[in-house]
């Protein structure tokens, strides 16, 4: 069957060299390649697999059924739930050999008796520490009972933490949490835990936060964390690029008017080339408004008009362009380059967003060298 002509093209070499990078970066400590939300929309199994090549010890997901996708693909790294689990869900946690993040009394309750029905041995939990942030996570003092009150069935293996303001390099904030979480790991006293604090901008930018782990997900995918750190993560190589090609061209005349609601006016006759992306597949809408770009050609082309869900319309001038063309929509093209963070910065949002929301229909092409 023939497919749309849109793809987002995932280089698994640069995943591991990423995950190389920090895991040298970081050591002693060990990396955790955070592989939650499809892979930052790369896809998990393959972007784990790469980041283990590349040195990642440990491996972080948001939800059990993540976590169960990647042990059905034979994964057998620690694998941690960056969240406390509901209680329903922890026969599945023990049975997957999962590390549950814990930050309340109910759900350590219900990891137990999980333990006590299912299990054969102590099941290793992260308890998570409230330093500031106010998510999730106990309060210190909260913290310190969790910690201590667990039952023979349950190791505390992990104490953790999270950081609001790592992204901002002068910001005392993230300092003041770490102060905060070794309070807390004072109290409790327990030996042989691992501690964790540091996301990819605290690992790149505050080498105290590294502790026993750091949690790298951005990074991983060769983003920097903030535009205030690109410079520190210049050895990062983008992982994503998201193409397509050209399915019409039509020659339009001046003083005509292009898309939903006629906004965009040529002032003199212009070929428009119609890519088959819309936002219906993460090529947001508000990229209509804010001088949204594609490269075609080796060339910078505007967005021409309102995105709809399955089309995009570009200006090309009076440049020959052909169906079957390439497009390129993030990633390069030549010389030129769309980067995550300028698509972001384009629509007042992180690049995170822009390559979590590549949408499931747009099918992911891996390559390595």
């Amino acid at each position: 069957m023939s497919r749309r002509p849109v793809w987002a093209e995932v280089d698994l070499d640069n995943v591991r060299h990423n995950a190389a990078w920090l895991s040298s970066l970081v050591a002693p400590s060990r990396l955790c390649a955070v592989v939650k939300a499809f892979g930052y929309g790369h896809g998990p199994v393959r972007v784990a697999e790469a980041a283990v090549a590349g040195g990642a010890q440990w491996l972080a997901v948001a939800t059990v059924e993540e976590a169960v996708q990647l042990r059905d693909a034979g994964i057998t790294e620690p694998l941690l739930l960056l969240s406390e689990p509901l209680a329903g869900a922890m026969p599945d946690v023990v049975a997957r050999d999962l590390r549950p993040t814990i930050y309340t009394s109910g759900g350590l309750e219900a990891a137990a008796r999980a333990v006590e029905t299912y299990g054969s041995g102590p099941l290793p939990v992260h308890i998570k520490v409230d330093t500031g942030m106010h998510r999730v996570g106990a309060d210190p003092d909260e913290a310190v009972e969790l910690a201590l009150a667990a039952p023979p069935s349950i190791k505390v293996e992990g104490l953790l933490t999270h950081f609001a303001v790592a992204d901002e390099p002068d910001n005392p904030f993230t300092g003041e949490q770490l102060h905060r979480f070794q309070q807390v790991v004072d109290k409790i006293g327990l030996p042989d835990v691992l501690l964790h604090a540091a996301n990819s901008a605290a690992a790149i930018a505050f080498p105290a936060t590294r502790l026993d782990l750091v949690r790298c997900g951005t990074a991983l995918y060769g983003l920097a964390p903030a535009p205030a750190l690109m410079r520190q993560c210049e050895p990062l190589r983008p992982a994503m690029s998201v193409k397509a090609r050209v399915s019409y061209v039509k020659r339009v005349d001046a003083d005509e008017r292009i898309s939903y609601g006629l906004r965009y006016h040529l002032d003199r006759p212009a070929t428009i080339a119609t890519v088959p992306i819309g936002y219906a597949d993460g090529y947001t809408r508000a990229l209509s408004d804010n001088h949204g770009e594609v490269l075609i050609g080796g060339k910078r082309r505007p967005i021409a008009g309102t995105v709809t869900m399955d089309q995009i319309t570009v200006d090309c001038g009076d440049d020959r362009v052909e169906p079957g063309d390439e497009v390129v929509l993030l990633g390069r093209q030549g010389d030129e380059e769309i980067t995550a963070w300028e698509w972001a910065q384009r629509v007042g949002t992180i690049a995170y967003e822009v390559v979590c929301t590549i949408g499931a229909r747009v099918p992911r092409v891996y390559v390595a060298c």
